[in-house]
């Protein structure tokens, strides 16, 4: 297990491919992903938990498994996409069900942005809410992150609202 950080409940992790089942619980779940372009297929699982823990690996920050400290169990995913450059990354979240309205993703999304601060090679983050998905754009606000626009976002086929913060100047 490659611990990358952790908080008072929640250790983030590198994911693995034995983690397939759990990620299923949130990027399998129509329900969470309904505002994210739709759930994952199972059988496609290791393949994106493999381009993670390669993308950890190439440039040493990436999405990571969230584990509840309490019950050792993975219950989210939180961290960063990147595309193309590490100055500019995407910082993204999804529970399981079963963890909603606990403020776990304020806690992972928190760990995440200190763990970009840390890393020499991040300057911006950026991330996106499904337009009135409320509890999520609280999190993004609560971790420092404001508010710049609606923008078109292929992937979901949508205006939503974009937030970006500045670190590493």
């Amino acid at each position: 297990m490659t611990k990358i950080m952790e908080s008072d409940r929640l250790l983030l992790r590198v994911f693995s491919k034995q983690d397939a089942s759990a990620a299923d619980r949130f990027w399998g779940d129509s329900e969470v992903m309904a505002a994210s372009g739709g759930p994952t297929p199972i059988d496609v699982l290791p393949r994106v938990l493999e381009s993670y823990r390669q993308c950890h690996v190439e440039n040493g920050i990436s999405v990571y498994a969230v584990i509840e400290k309490a019950s050792g169990k993975v219950i989210g995913a939180a961290g960063f996409n990147v595309q193309g450059s590490l100055e500019q990354v995407e910082l993204i979240y999804h529970f399981a069900k079963d963890s909603w309205g606990k403020g776990y993703a304020t806690e992972a999304a928190q760990v995440c942005v200190d763990l970009a601060k840390e890393h020499p090679g991040v300057h911006m983050i950026t991330a996106s809410a499904a337009p009135g998905h409320e509890s999520s754009i609280r999190v993004l606000r609560k971790v420092g992150l404001q508010y710049v626009e609606m923008r078109w976002f292929d992937d979901t086929g949508q205006k939503e609202p974009y937030f970006e913060l500045a670190v590493n100047d």
